[in-house]
Order: structure tokens, then C-alpha cells, then sequence
């Protein structure tokens, strides 16, 4: 269960840095480019985010949690790998941007606090 808290914790600075890279995009403008800035950090996340959902998966299947179910899982490695690329782009939709980023943080922090109790 360790493994799954450290992967956790690497996702939430992760999610955390791309509300960061997204809020500055809108700022400026500025699109990220594809080959320099996008895909690096996308396949970043992505190692963390295959790590996370199999641990995940693992873990919901053996000691099933009270308040995290495999959709959930699903939905949240959905929602990780669109923000990652998304964050680059000032045209995204704002409102959907950030109702996905509060989905996944509410998600990544309620699986902490259940490997906690």
C-alpha cells in the first residue's frame, strides 16, 4: 500500500502543476508546444497515472474501500490523461477544465485518506 500512497501523492503535485501551467496559459495566451512542453510532461504523467490505476485496481478489488469504487478509478485515469494535455492549451474549456481537476483531486485525496484509516 505504500507503493499506491507515494504514486498518489506523485499524481496530486502533478494534478496541482497542470491547474498551474493551465492558469498561466489563460494568462498569457500562449499555446504549449506539442513535441517540447506537451508530450515530455504527458508522458510523465502517464507512467504515474498506468502505475496509479493498476495499484488502484489492485487495491479496491482486495480490501474494498467504503467510499471508492473501480468507476471512479476509471474515470479519474480518464480525466488525468486529458488535463495533462490540456493544461497547455488556453482554448480549453474553462469550466470543464476545473470541474475535472476538482473531480480527480477529490478522488486521488479520498484514496489517501482511506489507505490512511
Amino acid at each position: 500500500m505504500e507503493q499506491l500512497i507515494n504514486v498518489t501523492r506523485e499524481l496530486l503535485a502533478s494534478v496541482d502543476e497542470m491547474m498551474n501551467e493551465y492558469k498561466k496559459r489563460r494568462e498569457t495566451g500562449e499555446k504549449g508546444d506539442f513535441y517540447i512542453e506537451v508530450k515530455p510532461f504527458a508522458d510523465k504523467v502517464k507512467e504515474f497515472n498506468d502505475n496509479w490505476k493498476e495499484l488502484s485496481l489492485e487495491w479496491i478489488k482486495k480490501d474494498r474501500p467504503k467510499h471508492l469504487h473501480l468507476p471512479q478509478v476509471m474515470n479519474t485515469y480518464d480525466n488525468i490523461e486529458m488535463l495533462s494535455v490540456h493544461c497547455f492549451f488556453p482554448e480549453s474549456s474553462y469550466n470543464r477544465f476545473i470541474s475535472h481537476h476538482q473531480s480527480v483531486r477529490y478522488v486521488l485525496n479520498t484514496t489517501l485518506d482511506e489507505l490512511k484509516s
